[in-house]
């Protein structure tokens, strides 16, 4: 599949979940590769409390201590979980059938985003020594847990440092693409 069409694969997915989501939701993020979907829904803004007022995140988070907002929003990102698995469940069931992936799920309260259940999917490669030294050395000092976890580490890590330019390669693959479809036996629709 070529990235033109993974990308408007991806915003397909992301068309069906705008619609199929319950009222009073929103996808803040749509996430799609080969093997997943990955849903990030906003967290509602407002906390109903037991004497039954409500009151936004900021409002409850002012002057109390950090610990104490993280707390908070720990408990309502839990209730929400709680509250919504069924309707979740039964959402990612009919995407998994029509789009042939699994499909994950989060929240974010516009600053923190909290991730649930997602996959971790084997990727094949083959490494020579000094890459499996890197590797080992990450082991070793404790950053990660095995070498498949030193090895997402290190892609995390590439990925939060060239965001900018993976988001320009991207686009050059784009480019590179309508080039060649329009070119002899391309396929120009």
């Amino acid at each position: 599949m070529t990235s033109t069409e993974a990308s408007a694969t991806a915003d397909k997915i992301a068309a069906w979940f705008r619609g199929r989501l319950p009222e009073g939701w929103t996808a803040s993020e749509v996430v799609v590769d080969r093997d997943e979907i990955t849903v990030v829904v906003d967290l509602p803004t407002s906390a109903a409390h037991s004497d039954g007022s409500t009151q936004t995140a900021e409002q409850s988070a002012t002057g109390i201590s950090a610990d104490v907002a993280a707390e908070e929003l720990a408990g309502r990102i839990s209730r929400f979980r709680e509250e919504t698995r069924s309707t979740r469940v039964s959402s990612a069931r009919e995407a998994e059938r029509r789009f042939e992936r699994k499909v994950a799920w989060g929240v974010t309260d516009g600053t923190t985003k909290h991730l649930f259940t997602t996959i971790a999917v084997p990727v094949m490669t083959r490494l020579r020594q000094p890459e499996r030294m890197v590797l080992d050395t990450l082991v070793e000092a404790g950053v990660a847990r095995s070498r498949a976890h030193a090895l997402a580490w290190c892609v995390d890590l590439v990925g939060k440092h060239s965001a900018e330019w993976l988001g320009e390669l991207r686009q050059a693959m784009t480019a590179v693409e309508r080039v060649r479809a329009a070119g002899p036996g391309g396929d120009a629709s």
